[in-house]
């Protein structure tokens, strides 16, 4: 663990410290862990409605008259295709088809694009854009805009009903990965209805010098629905039950989206980007691994970073993997050869030198019932 003296801050440290959050370092960044229990935490997020400080989350403005053709440059998805006020999940890769990072473009009106991008990424994807465009005669700009955004997520099936009380934006217009700019108690907010856990929800991006102040405001809000503040802890643990992609484990410089189920962000026909070649070859060679689900058969946890075998043999490793709180089993994501990777094949994970056996289940492990 790094000195916490040389941690970055979020607004909202303080108020974690004051509520005796557990603090971790976090690529950087000191962030909670947990509040009350993680077990806790998801249950109101899965059930009722949960507060998450992801103000370590990185932006990034691209403006003028070819910000969109700049954007669809540097990003695997097709940004021409977003009506403005629409969002989508995309990636930044390397020429050699690793991945820089997973992001979430928005498209403004203006023209203007903002990007939301890896609180450990923010500053190395910035520059690999920068120089992927360089010489390219893109009439954009492109800023790293982070210091001027806090960021809270709201996130749960009562999070519409929590965040509404504080906004005259109507958020029941707002469509799944859509996005508004309005106030939420009366301070300029920009508000998008996506989010990182499996469940509806919203992200609200407003000044740093209004975190703390919205924080408290979103907790009574949501005081009559249950509502917890969630450390990291439970954001991990939601994600891994939607199978949601996190960046130095199912996504690295050495991986590419296609082997992590993530060709559908990934739009071969909307003409060059960076790292299109690179996929064209994969593509025309076959995949060689994929990311799979597991469940485990036999009492262990699969954990980060785990050798996997087939046969007796290794094959591959666990990328992300724990209890599930929801499904009340230990579940994991991990990469195996193409050719072993198929639902309802037994494996073994290695926990302390033994292997454990495990099942290949079909992704995601959980869904959220349709409202």
């Amino acid at each position: 663990m790094s000195d916490t003296t040389d941690l970055q801050r979020t607004p909202l440290f303080e108020t974690h410290i004051a509520s005796k959050a557990k603090m971790v370092d976090f690529g950087g960044w000191h962030m909670p862990v947990q509040y009350s229990s993680i077990i806790e935490e998801h249950s109101a997020v899965r059930t009722g409605v949960g507060l998450f400080d992801v103000s370590h989350m990185g932006e990034i403005e691209v403006r003028g008259p070819q910000a969109l053709d700049l954007v669809n440059y540097v990003a695997t998805n097709n940004a021409a295709k977003l009506k403005p006020w629409q969002a989508h999940y995309s990636a930044i890769l390397y020429e050699h088809g690793g991945t820089v990072d997973d992001i979430l473009v928005h498209r403004l009106p203006s023209g203007e694009m903002f990007l939301c991008v890896n609180a450990s990424n923010q500053e190395k994807d910035f520059a690999h854009i920068k120089t992927v465009t360089a010489g390219k005669g893109f009439d954009a700009e492109v800023d790293l805009a982070s210091s001027r955004y806090a960021q809270i997520a709201v996130q749960g099936p009562k999070g519409l009903s929590t965040l509404q009380k504080l906004t005259k934006t109507n958020l029941s217009e707002i469509k799944y990965y859509w996005f508004a700019d309005g106030e939420v108690s009366s301070t300029p907010a920009r508000i998008a209805r996506t989010g990182y856990t499996g469940e509806d929800g919203f992200e609200i991006y407003i000044a740093p010098s209004e975190a703390a102040r919205l924080w408290n405001e979103l907790l009574k809000a949501g005081e009559e629905f249950g509502i917890k503040p969630c450390g990291l802890g439970a954001r991990n643990t939601l994600r891994l039950e939607a199978a949601m992609a996190l960046y130095g484990h199912e996504l690295t410089a050495s991986i590419n989206p296609l082997e992590a189920n993530l060709a559908w962000i990934v739009k071969m026909d909307k003409g060059e980007f960076v790292g299109r070649a690179a996929l064209e070859k994969v593509q025309t060679a076959g995949l060689t691994r994929g990311l799979v689900g597991f469940d485990m058969k036999e009492r262990g946890i699969g954990r980060d970073g785990y050798e996997v075998w087939v046969d007796g043999k290794t094959a591959g490793w666990v990328t992300s993997g724990g209890p599930s709180p929801t499904l009340n089993k230990n579940i994991g994501l991990c990469y195996l050869p193409a050719a072993k990777a198929q639902p309802g094949a037994s494996i073994q994970v290695i926990i302390r030198n033994s292997p454990v056996e495990a099942v290949i289940v079909p992704t995601p492990f959980y869904k959220r019932a349709k409202a």
